[in-house]
């Protein structure tokens, strides 16, 4: 009886497998790309989902201070490798922490 049973479940497992499975693809061929604007630009807002998102209940408002601290972050980087640049080409020597370099002090 028990050998019936895992033939059964066996087989549900397979099945529900492959419905999966054809779900999945039949789901990834449903688009069809005919409201495309230009090749590759067919985004199309859902419905209620305004056109412009500026201005509308989506818009994010950044904080300009919150986007620019990568700027910041980048511009801080770049001063350092001057430092240490400008100390390797005087020594010779390379000095990863700034405030080992002499002149950074």
């Amino acid at each position: 009886m028990s050998i019936i049973d895992r033939k059964v479940k066996f087989s549900c497992i397979i099945a529900g497998a492959g419905a999966f499975g054809l779900a999945m693809v039949v789901g990834a061929a449903a688009y069809d790309g005919t409201n495309c604007k230009a090749p590759g630009n067919c985004w199309e807002p859902k419905p209620g989902y305004p056109a412009q998102v500026a201005g509308s209940k989506y818009d994010p408002k950044h904080n300009p201070a919150e986007l620019n601290k990568q700027q910041q972050s980048i511009q801080g980087m770049e001063q350092r490798n001057a430092q240490r640049v400008k100390y390797f080409e005087q020594t010779g020597k390379f000095v990863y922490d700034v405030t080992k370099i002499p002149s950074a002090n």
